[in-house]
């Protein structure tokens, strides 16, 4: 998923599915039922590897962000106005520091949020994807060796 954020590239598994999806011919009940299972995860698979992608994208346009740094500075301006004379320093310092603060660690989370995929504490990582691949081996461990689909580098292989 960080490989391809955008999403602009096709599933390169797609055609082999459908490749796949023409060569079978079900005959019997049990067949059928396999043959539509079959279809219905595919379309499944499909759909949720789309949402993914989609949601890999950054979700704050910029106007949102222009309004939320011009805002943060308004705030800033306002609370330098808002300073009393008549008291101290650290109170002043405190106030400040405090709202500042405040509106900083908050454009730090949005940033965050918006960009998922980074390195360190809290970036997305491929965790289902491990354990997917742990699954996949315990269960070629019990059916026996299969070919592989695909190269080194995930592409389908021409069937």
């Amino acid at each position: 998923m960080e490989a391809n954020q955008l999403g602009d590239t096709m599933n390169p598994w797609a055609v082999s599915l459908f490749r796949t999806l023409k060569t079978v011919q079900p005959q019997s009940n049990s067949q059928q039922a396999a043959y539509s299972k079959w279809l219905d995860q595919t379309s499944d698979r499909e759909a949720a590897r789309s949402d993914r992608i989609h949601g890999a994208v950054g979700v704050i346009p910029t106007p949102l962000w222009i309004v939320l740094f011009f805002i943060s500075g308004v705030i800033f301006l306002y609370m330098l106005f808002f300073a009393d004379s008549g008291e101290g320093p650290f109170t002043q310092a405190m106030l400040m520091g405090s709202v500042t603060s405040v509106i900083v660690l908050m454009l730090l989370l949005l940033n965050f949020l918006d960009t998922p995929f980074h390195k360190g504490v809290g970036g997305l990582k491929p965790v289902a994807m491990q354990r997917t691949l742990r699954i996949m081996d315990q269960e070629l461990k019990i059916v026996g060796p299969v070919p592989i689909p695909c190269d080194a580098r995930g592409n389908a292989q021409a069937s």
